[in-house]
């Protein structure tokens, strides 16, 4: 068997294994990291060989500690890194490097559609009638899109949403409300199966998902990292919050899981404050005392145009896995308005949650 895992902000750590009589056999872990001493190496083969197949990531980890010399100095790579490596060669995780990645982008379309949009395409990916797809989406008007999960009057000043234009709606995974404005915002979803993110805790699946944009933000000069759970930062603040949704396949089977990502390109901190709710214990947690200090524009950072960073990150994915031209087919497109008329254009699906 064999597992690999990037660690965040650290090196790939690959794990070649074998599975006898329920235990750990012919550990070997490889990668581009750094360790000193060398044999420290052979420490976390033998601390692996004969453990249980059933022990999480944490448990290997734990064992991998134990077994460290104490001068042991790890660059690049964790215990709990090669933790999760073994388990997904446990599980017969897929890589990136595994398929055929495509690329959609569409004209700018209404808020409902892309939310649309997002289920079909990765109901698509469940039921393995599509490739893995990343979608860049373009908006045609101003939107609030709220969490699955969140109370529209908590998160929404209605009167602030009527006096800009702003339109409403409710997307089909958690997490918090994004403040879009169709110049002002870059989004893009990935629509991956499920085997993708097998071995990998859910909040282990964030990370892996944002690290490939991590690297597009490092070409351009930003050094940004994954904050948990679901932000990515920079020194300067965070810059985009990430939401997920996983999707089961036909007859329950594997499924595909929903990443999708909204990154603040030239944000307008006073319409997003007479419009969104936000309370003073968000503000507090993410440890500023002013909410328009929240989010720091890409724009202030690269100096580039709204276009050429989108055209940068496509770059960088495409030369990390590979990217060709896909699109959203007729059907497809019938699917997603018919999901509109029904579901996310209703008040029912935008007031779930009042």
């Amino acid at each position: 068997m064999h597992g690999e895992y990037k660690v965040p902000g650290g090196k790939l750590v690959v794990v070649d294994l074998d599975v006898e009589e329920g235990v750990l056999r012919n550990v070997r872990v490889a990668g581009d990291f750094f360790l000193e001493p060398d044999e420290a190496i052979l420490s976390i083969d033998t601390a692996l060989e004969g453990s249980s197949s059933s022990t999480d990531a944490a448990g290997l980890a734990a064992r991998i500690t134990a077994a460290l010399p104490e001068s042991t100095v790890m660059l690049g790579l964790t215990a709990e890194g090669v933790g999760i490596a073994v388990r997904r060669a446990l599980a017969r995780a897929t890589e990136w490097s595994d398929y055929e990645w495509q690329l959609v982008r569409m004209g700018p379309q209404a808020p409902a559609l892309h939310m649309a949009l997002d289920e079909v395409i990765t109901t698509e990916v469940a039921a393995g009638r599509r490739a893995p797809t990343l979608r860049v989406w373009e908006w045609a008007s101003p939107s609030v899109v709220i969490g699955s999960f969140q109370s529209l009057r908590n998160e929404v000043d209605p009167e602030g949403a009527a006096k800009h234009g702003i339109t409403v709606v409710r997307r089909v995974s958690g997490g918090g409300a994004m403040f879009v404005e169709p110049m002002s915002t870059i989004t893009y979803s990935l629509s991956v199966p499920e085997s993708l993110v097998s071995g990998l805790s859910f909040a282990d699946s964030y990370a892996y998902l944002d690290d490939w944009v991590l690297g597009a933000l490092g070409d351009m000069g930003i050094r940004a990292w994954y904050q948990p759970l679901n932000d990515i930062a920079t020194e300067a603040g965070k810059i985009a919050g990430a939401a997920q949704k996983r999707m089961v396949g036909p007859d329950g089977g594997p499924g595909a899981v929903l990443h999708h990502v909204t990154m603040s390109y030239d944000i307008d901190a006073d319409k997003m404050l007479e419009v969104l709710r936000i309370g003073r214990e968000k503000m507090s947690d993410k440890g500023t005392r002013s909410a328009g200090k929240r989010v720091d524009p890409l724009r202030r950072q690269t100096g580039l145009a709204r276009e050429q960073v989108i055209e940068n990150m496509i770059t960088s994915f495409r030369n990390r896995y590979g990217l060709t031209a896909g699109e959203v087919t007729a059907e497809d497109l019938a699917r997603a308005e018919e999901l509109v008329r029904t579901k996310y254009a209703t008040e029912e699906w935008t007031a779930r949650v009042p």
